[in-house]
């Protein structure tokens, strides 16, 4: 296994371009460095270095090994200031879409959990504009939530499409209104659903509302409407209604990170941890 202070020493002589500077870099000795280096080449069991008199060269199997050792010691630093940082501790409050917390969000908070065992946590499940209009109020710390559309506020996570969601059951009837289940206060989706209607020759009316992204989705199972709904959240027992039924197309919904202004160290970790796990995430294909 290679050492840190091995993979210290190579480093450095590759970008100081010699064992003297190198030394002198590492506050060592040459010899020291010098016996260093022939330890790693017994470890990797490949020359490393080309020597001559006057110059010092690196081979292709230490061209090869550099760019790894710069990552590894770099990794190693990341892991030391973490460890000598003071633990964060205090309370953090996090609103987050419902989407989300039924989805990806227990996985985040028990990564956070783990590393900031004296953090506690607030979470507060909602609709994407109340979530925010609290964050800006400052009763919020951190919200996950959908980016309105038209602004570029906040760290966007993912991109997906949103889809009309029906029970497979359900049929269009030519010439009667498009009953629609949408969310009771104002948010992303209603908003964009609404104005994609508006534009279209469809006639519509909303026959239920409800607050929370399960109701929504209910009445769409239930077959007393549709529904518009990001692609992740279409479950077993619903349908995506395509172009050939002839609904306007809808926007692709975007979800973002936000944080309120001057953020402590806990929420700013928090922020982090979130803004890694949603980037790793797959998400449904936009189109």
């Amino acid at each position: 296994m290679m050492e840190f202070e091995l993979l210290r020493s190579f480093v450095a002589v590759a970008e100081c371009g010699g064992f003297h500077r190198a030394a002198e870099q590492l506050n060592l000795t040459q010899s020291t460095v010098s016996q260093q280096i022939k330890r790693l080449e017994l470890i990797t069991k490949r020359p490393l270095f080309r020597r001559t008199t006057r110059t010092v060269a690196l081979t292709d199997d230490g061209e090869m090994l550099l760019g790894d050792a710069r990552r590894l010691l770099q990794l190693e630093e990341a892991a030391r200031r973490r460890l000598a940082a003071p633990p964060l501790s205090g309370t953090v409050r996090l609103g987050a879409v419902e989407e989300v917390a039924s989805g990806s969000l227990p996985l985040a908070l028990g990564r956070f959990a783990s590393s900031h065992p004296n953090v506690k946590l607030e979470v507060q499940i909602g609709v994407s504009a109340p979530l925010i209009e609290q964050l800006d109020a400052g009763k919020l710390d951190v919200v996950l939530a959908k980016r309105p559309r038209g602004t570029s506020r906040g760290r966007l996570m993912w991109r997906e499409p949103m889809v009309w969601a029906a029970a497979e059951t359900f049929e269009l009837v030519a010439d009667a209104a498009l009953p629609l289940a949408l969310y009771r206060e104002r948010s992303v989706t209603r908003d964009a659903a609404l104005t994609a209607l508006r534009d279209s020759e469809w006639t519509w009316q909303i026959v239920y509302t409800s607050p929370s992204l399960t109701g929504v989705r209910a009445a769409a199972l239930a077959g007393l409407a549709i529904t518009p709904l990001p692609a992740s959240a279409v479950t077993a027992g619903l349908r995506v209604l395509g172009v050939e039924s002839g609904l306007p197309a809808l926007p692709d919904l975007e979800s973002a990170i936000y944080e309120r202004k001057r953020p402590d160290a806990a929420a700013s970790a928090l922020a982090a941890v979130l803004f890694s796990l949603g980037q790793a995430l797959v998400r449904p294909a936009i189109g």
